[in-house]
């Protein structure tokens, strides 16, 4: 059972044998479960008594019993009689918690009234896979579910945006106060946050699948990834909240690395994935000093450079800010970019052939230096570049912004199509600043084979796959390649050095990359 202040981790068994149930049931206490939701309804035939003793004798791990019907999202489709029938052979065959919809439930209180065992809870639901009710509707629902009889409260949303996330935020903060029991989620991509920082609100549990293909929900994490990536059992009301924003996140390996080198040097933060659609609203909405920083990219880097209340100057004249640090003095927040860095240094040392740092003269000055893209990525390699004192040319699908960039950095706007057959000199560098051949769309590339035969060094930003299809055929055609996963772990090291004032473990971050 729960202690005080504690948040369970929960395994929903989605099998379609009871044998497959129960091995399940043992794989996630194996993992480090608290506890198991036995998902019935996702059975393929269903004996109520049979099963659930089969279910229930001898359980590693304690039981929540729910028999979804499809109204409610699940897969049961027949009567309820038979539903609640089954629901109470398990609260008598010791089941400790029982899963009731909100809609039925006055039936069901009454069907077991004078009937529960003494350590049983009721846990009476309400789900919504369309939207977050407002604020207040979300306290008359608490109320309801309250009135009905429930020993634990659970409400199931779906976030059409981020900002719905901090109201349901509200309610699990609001009924911690008031000690009321509460099980929130909060469905979809964009409610991933909640999942990850119940702990740090007061939610009496959080799931986590067994396996990926394994979700009761959508957005549902796994286990592993809870505990190994998250390090949740850490997570505390004190605990600071930091993030990547973007649109796509789900690709981001910065969990993994940031949450790693926080807990290497004892750092009380974790490090989520945050998928934002508008970023001055996501600022506004979660204005609180626990979300400390947030690494900030595709496509929000350019409206970072005007949500912030200061920018670095380097950042403001690449007009691209990757780094936002909330000011512990006055909560303003202050941007900064450390891609430029990042980047420019990868290349250098890619073009040197080592990891040499202090060369006088930078291997990229007098060079040819093509930059496809002209967004934030985009502007901090050419700034990044002509510091050093290359030749600067833009290629962009619409020559328009490619244009813009190149008389704000001094140098030649193209379009993708004309970079086809731009050659006019041999040892050119490349570099891809675009998401062309990001995972899933890994046959793209932004440049034919055949152009590449001009270049002496390409560089693609994309490193998911970590060899995209412009890095083969690069090396194919002679080029020395580098890989944007030298540039992430070298800006992310700048972030960690950002968010927490301390040297970032570049051995650690290194050798977390080199696993991924």
């Amino acid at each position: 059972m729960a202690m005080e202040g504690s948040t369970l981790l929960c395994v929903p068994l989605v099998a379609k044998t009871v044998e497959q149930m129960a091995a399940d049931m043992a794989a996630a206490k194996a993992a480090g479960a608290d506890l198991v939701e036995i998902r019935v309804d996702h059975l393929s035939t269903f004996r109520p008594r049979e099963d659930l003793e089969f279910l229930l004798k001898g359980r590693p791990l304690p039981a929540i019993v729910t028999y979804r019907p499809k109204w409610e999202g699940g897969e049961y489709e027949g009567d309820d009689n038979r539903r609640f029938e089954a629901l109470r052979i398990a609260m008598d065959l010791g089941a400790e918690y029982v899963d009731i919809e909100l809609k039925v439930a006055e039936e069901f209180v009454r069907l077991i009234s004078g009937k529960k065992p003494e350590n049983f809870k009721l846990i009476v639901s309400s789900h919504n896979y369309q939207s977050t009710p407002s604020s207040e509707e979300l306290g008359s629902l608490v109320a309801r579910i309250q009135a009905v009889g429930a020993d634990i409260v659970k409400i199931v949303t779906t976030a059409v945006d981020i900002v719905d996330v901090t109201r349901m935020l509200q309610v699990i903060v609001h009924c911690q106060e008031k000690q009321v029991p509460v099980i929130g989620l909060v469905m979809g991509e964009r409610g991933m946050i909640f999942r990850l920082l119940c702990p740090k609100f007061g939610g009496y549990l959080t799931f986590g699948s067994l396996d990926v293909g394994k979700e009761s929900a959508p957005g549902q994490p796994t286990i592993s990834d809870l505990l190994n990536v998250y390090n949740i059992r850490k997570i505390t009301a004190d605990t600071k909240v930091y993030g990547i924003i973007g649109k796509p996140v789900g690709h981001s390996k910065g969990p993994i690395l940031h949450n790693a080198a926080f807990k290497s040097v004892g750092l009380n933060a974790v490090y989520v994935p945050l998928l934002v659609d508008d970023l001055a609203n996501f600022l506004s909405a979660y204005s609180s000093p626990d979300f400390a920083g947030f690494s900030c990219t595709i496509p929000h880097k350019e409206a970072a450079v005007r949500c912030c209340d200061e920018v670095d100057p380097i950042a403001k004249s690449i007009g691209a800010v990757n780094t936002i640090i909330r000011r512990p003095a006055d909560g303003k927040l202050v941007g900064y970019n450390t891609d430029y860095i990042g980047a420019i240094s990868a290349i250098e040392d890619g073009i040197r052939g080592s990891r040499a740092k202090d060369a006088a003269v930078s291997p990229l000055a007098g060079k040819l230096f093509v930059v496809i893209g002209a967004g934030g990525a985009g502007k901090a390699l050419a700034y990044g570049a002509k510091e050093k004192g290359a030749r600067i040319v833009i290629a962009n699908r619409t020559y328009e912004r490619a244009r813009e960039l190149a008389n704000l950095i001094g140098g030649r706007a193209l379009t993708l199509a004309e970079l086809e057959s731009f050659h006019p000199e041999e040892g050119m560098i490349l570099a891809n600043t675009t998401s062309i051949g990001m995972h899933p769309n890994v046959i793209d590339t932004p440049l034919s084979k055949q152009a590449l035969r001009s270049y002496a060094v390409v560089f693609d930003a994309v490193y998911t796959p970590k060899v995209t299809r412009l890095l083969r055929e690069a090396e194919e055609s002679g080029a020395a390649v580098v890989s944007g996963l030298e540039m992430f772990i070298r800006q992310a090291m700048g972030q960690f050095e950002l968010f927490t004032g301390l040297a970032a473990p570049e051995s650690l971050m290194r050798n977390i990359i080199s696993r991924l």
